[in-house]
């Protein structure tokens, strides 16, 4: 493998790989859950890292959280498979109901919808940021039995606005992002 840890991001706009420091691989996964899971398990296969990094934007649910955050826990926001299950829950599979990292205290809800507005099940559960692909990064690393992390830069508050701050913030938590990196670097050393 040519680096450690596998950092996966969705798109180049977030996170420019020739910056990755040595010993790390970047993988674009792209937007979605469907896209990210593919990507995540072909690279695991390919590189088999001894830990997956997410990085990725992400909007603000709870409105307490700014810049970079750790994501400790994800849910599915859109697992919507009643009365087989309630929300955020998969049928038959408990077990993969909410993924923790064992780091950071933010909890991240996945979907595959960007929030232009208040959703009150976000509200009800806790769930601080949403963003569209941690989920199903985190479900693949589980089945795997790969260890990960997410970082999630606050680009916007999933409102109205959201669509519009999203595209003026998406590169400003890189710099935050490569910093954090190098210190979990020297960690793992």
């Amino acid at each position: 493998m040519s680096g450690r840890i596998l950092v996966l991001t969705a798109i180049d706009d977030e996170l420019d790989k020739a910056r990755a420091p040595e010993g790390v691989e970047v993988i674009y996964t792209g937007v979605g859950k469907v896209n990210s899971a593919s990507a995540t398990m072909l690279a695991l296969l390919a590189l088999r890292p001894k830990l997956v990094v997410n990085y990725g934007t992400a909007g603000n649910i709870a409105k307490i959280h700014r810049g970079l955050v750790e994501v400790a826990h994800v849910v599915q926001r859109d697992m919507m498979a009643m009365p087989l299950a309630p929300r955020g829950r998969t049928p038959f599979s408990p077990e993969l109901d909410r993924l923790s990292s064992g780091h950071g205290n933010v909890v991240c809800g996945t979907g595959d919808s960007f929030v232009t507005g208040p959703d009150a099940w976000l509200t009800e559960n806790q769930i601080d940021v949403v963003d569209m692909e941690l989920f199903a990064i985190a479900h693949v690393c589980a089945r795997n039995s790969v260890p990960w992390r997410s970082f999630k830069f606050i680009t916007d508050d999933a409102d109205e606005f959201a669509a519009d701050h999203w595209q003026q913030n998406i590169a400003d938590g890189e710099e935050l992002f490569w910093n954090v990196l190098k210190k979990i670097l020297e960690s793992v050393e």
